[in-house]
């Protein structure tokens, strides 16, 4: 399945009963504002940040630096690192699938960020059944998944010939609606006129979706100022610091047949076979280094 040719940020593989597909996530969507970076402008040399003791002004040295949440009242609760190590979610390089539930059941408020999902090691067949079960069944899998040592909730949903894996927020992340004061449900205060008219108006005004109807304006405008200059010859070199290219965790080469999950077999047994060297490997090296970069690092504002 083409996928633009984009990058894998992600090597593992989506499980639910004894089937194993793997696959790898590549990234869906790109904030596309402009980013304004932090010059000196008598060197324009990048600028950075300092660490700087809020109290005394003084720059302080990182090895001084300790972490801490807050409480009431200014009052911190200082945790380790050994203790933050000890708590952190096991990288499992599984999209692990919780629960099917119909696609209507999600609140659009808890979408946050998709990535796409693509076969790899010739497991396109696997892939397209679970594709089309979905898409039969009205379905979407609600899985857990471990990114760069932060776990996730997530929807896997159809869209077209693709799986794509929404990021979700947690349950206590959505604020609820009780500090809100908002009109009671259904046309009460609402008159049948009124209501002709609006129904009228959402007619007239009613379209097809394309996303190509929409940009964004204030960064059309503010790249055609920069290419403007561009060709007025009033762009300046400035060198950035070279950043080491992150490296990918080892994909688990897993294959399941489908049959043997509907055999019902025990839990004990619907354990997927593997190799104990190659995933004890497997294992050690997703926990000594990140599984994937989630996304760019944003870039100091203005």
């Amino acid at each position: 399945m083409a996928t633009g040719g984009s990058r894998t940020l992600w090597k593992g593989a989506i499980t639910f009963g004894l089937v194993h597909i793997p696959v790898g996530l590549h990234t869906a969507a790109s904030a596309q504002g402009v980013d304004f970076d932090w010059l000196d402008k008598r060197s324009m040399d990048p600028v950075g940040y300092k660490r700087v003791n809020k109290k005394t002004g003084k720059e302080i040295d990182k090895d001084d630096i300790v972490k801490g949440v807050k409480l009431d009242d200014d009052q911190y609760v200082v945790i380790s690192p050994e203790e933050i190590e000890a708590v952190f979610p096991k990288t499992t390089q599984t999209i692990q699938i919780e629960r099917f539930i119909d696609a209507t059941e999600l609140p659009f408020i808890f979408l946050e960020r998709p990535y796409f999902v693509a076969p790899v090691n010739k497991s396109d067949k696997v892939y397209a059944l679970l594709r089309e079960t979905l898409i039969a069944t009205g379905k979407i899998g609600l899985a857990k998944v471990v990114i760069a040592t932060k776990q996730h909730l997530a929807a896997l949903v159809p869209s077209g010939p693709a799986l794509v894996l929404n990021l979700l927020r947690w349950g206590d992340e959505v604020k609820t609606l009780d500090s809100l004061e908002l009109p009671a449900a259904g046309s009460r205060g609402v008159s049948a006129a009124e209501m002709k008219m609006a129904k009228q108006l959402v007619g007239e005004m009613s379209g097809s979706w394309n996303p190509d109807d929409f940009k964004d304006e204030f960064r059309i405008q503010v790249m055609k100022l920069v290419e403007k200059k561009a060709k007025a010859g009033e762009a300046k070199t400035v060198l950035q610091p070279e950043e080491e290219a992150p490296k990918s965790a080892d994909v688990l080469d897993l294959t399941e047949l489908l049959q043997r999950s509907l055999k019902g077999g025990s839990k004990a047994a619907a354990k997927p076979a593997a190799k104990p060297a190659s995933r004890k490997a497997a294992s050690k090296k997703a926990a000594s280094e990140p599984a994937a970069k989630k996304a760019a690092p944003q870039k100091k504002a203005a």
